[in-house]
């Protein structure tokens, strides 16, 4: 029988053989859908519900994503009154709909993956710390990594040397070199501001753009140095596909979308490669000058990265960084500097405008510092005024409002017991809000709270995690506090502010935490 099917196959022609391929592989692919949107959600679900924890109805590909697109799309056409803090509702009112409906530990679906929320601070502790490998970032779509794919993203053996050789960097005392950078930016930031004045000293800006303007600035000149004109094209162009980027998460549920070629997904490709094109040229050029010897090639964080690169790898290509690790990282540099540092400044001075008893608090602790020189590391740590101002922006309105991590084997957390292949949501902005946790005002302006520093602020250590936790906290969180303090010190010298007339309180996220319809903010002299 095998011999005769053997000669059947030989005297098939190509175009049989060919249609036989293609049908097992739409046979296969098939097989595959089915398990992947149905089969695999359904197994999770029961599993879920099994042992008690509720959520709500899967939908087939879809799970949540267009309910929650809908919601979404109703919560940010009503704007929040002025002076409340209680974002949480309108940020993300599918996570608060499900927590009231089905209790604080429920799911959702992120298309065909369970999302449970894990709002216990010290689950979320266990979660953070990862001590045995088991809660794993989720993986990236192919349209996401494109933004930034360096070691936030990377796992195991990977984000160890990663993160290994970008520590040097972002060492205390390397930032502190950066110092002379963020108050340059500062300054020429203001120094616009005033000229643009009216007569009576007085203006109305949105300090939205402004800020993110600065930050750019600031990341395009402590990451490239003198290449930092190279940088703000890099900026600009990273801006335009984050925005890309989000009007294509409307579709992330389905497979392969990445490949069709709609004039989005073109458009993405194009600005890949230029930003991979200019960062090859600075990449090769900075090498090749710390290879001739030449001086000041480390005063930058690309120098640093470079020459931490080459002492780790120490002539073996393997315990190094390639090219397009490089790139990666320094794309990395820009999404996740510039974007948190100007968001925190942003909701900043927006909370400060609405209580002027705390603007007028932290005025009088700079200009008892510095007057108006130029801030200096030394007195900006001992800023503690400023310091509990900018924890409790933090905590009200986190740039990134919630964590997720993943199962890759059966694991036990909470008494649950969870399959490999769910997701674990740490809700960052309902703990932050949590009466439990902080208080009948927890969701009040209260930067006293954090008088007696992070440790002291609630009895769970825990339960602020802006910067995320554990082994994979933040690599830059001292470089965006120094940064933002330079920047708000330097304001608060030179103008008083207040919320325009024109300003709507309507926090919303995008990737991170955005004004929905800018800071119109009113500066005056001093």
């Amino acid at each position: 029988m095998a011999t005769r099917a053997l000669l059947m196959l030989r005297e098939a022609s190509p175009w049989a053989l060919a249609g036989a391929a293609a049908a097992a592989a739409m046979l296969w692919l098939a097989a595959w859908t089915l398990e992947w949107a149905w089969w695999t959600p359904r197994r999770l679900d029961r599993a879920l519900r099994a042992q008690g924890l509720k959520g709500t109805r899967y939908r087939l590909f879809t799970g949540d994503l267009r309910e929650n697109a809908r919601i979404n799309r109703e919560a940010r056409t009503k704007p929040l009154p002025l002076g409340c803090h209680d974002i949480a509702p309108r940020v993300q009112p599918m996570l608060h709909n499900s927590m009231k409906e089905y209790g604080k530990m429920s799911f959702t679906w992120f298309g065909p993956t369970p999302r449970v929320m894990v709002s216990d601070p010290e689950l979320v502790r266990e979660v953070l710390s990862n001590k045995f490998g088991h809660f794993g970032k989720p993986k990236s779509s192919r349209i996401g990594k494109l933004l930034a794919n360096g070691v936030v993203n990377h796992e195991g053996e990977k984000w160890a040397k990663h993160r290994r050789i970008l520590n040097p960097a972002f060492h205390l005392e390397k930032i502190k070199r950066m110092l002379p950078v963020f108050s340059t930016c500062s300054v020429e930031m203001i120094t616009r501001w005033e000229n643009s004045m009216l007569s009576e000293g007085s203006s109305e800006i949105d300090v939205w753009p402004e800020f993110q303007n600065l930050t750019g600035d600031v990341i395009s000149r402590t990451a490239f140095g003198s290449s930092y004109q190279e940088g703000m094209k890099i900026f600009q162009l990273q801006g335009e596909l984050a925005e890309r980027f989000i009007q294509s998460v409307q579709t992330i549920f389905i497979p392969g979308y990445w490949f069709l070629p709609t004039k989005n997904n073109r458009r993405m490709r194009e600005i890949d490669r230029e930003i991979r094109k200019i960062l090859h040229g600075i990449i090769g050029k900075r090498e090749k000058a710390i290879k001739n010897g030449e001086r000041s090639t480390n005063n930058d964080m690309l120098g640093l990265l470079l020459e931490s690169n080459m002492r780790q790898s120490n002539g073996n290509a393997n315990l190094g960084m390639a090219t397009e690790d490089v790139i990666e990282e320094c794309k990395l540099f820009y999404f996740a500097g510039m974007e948190t540092t100007s968001v925190l400044l942003t909701w900043t001075f927006i909370v400060l405008s609405m209580h002027p008893e705390w603007q007028e608090r932290a005025r009088e602790e700079v200009l008892s510092h510095f007057g108006r020189a130029r801030p200096d590391f030394d007195s900006l740590s001992r800023l503690k005024i400023v310091t509990m101002i900018l924890y409790e922006v933090l905590r009200l309105y986190p740039p990134v409002t919630f964590i997720t991590r993943r199962t890759y084997k059966e694991m036990e957390l909470g008494g649950i017991n969870y399959a490999a292949g769910v997701n674990l949501l740490l809700p960052m902005l309902f703990i932050h809000h949590d009466p439990n946790v902080w208080g009948k005002d927890a969701s009040e302006f209260n930067p006293e709270r954090f008088a007696d520093g992070i440790s002291n602020a609630t009895k769970y250590q825990a339960a602020f995690f802006p910067f995320g936790g554990g082994p994979r906290i933040c690599i830059g969180q001292n470089f965006a506090l120094l940064e933002a303090k330079m920047a708000l010190c330097t304001i608060l010298q030179r103008f008083s502010f207040e919320l325009s007339p024109s300003y709507t309180h309507a926090p919303y996220t995008v990737l991170t935490l955005h004004p929905q319809h800018g800071a119109q903010i009113k500066l005056r002299k001093l």
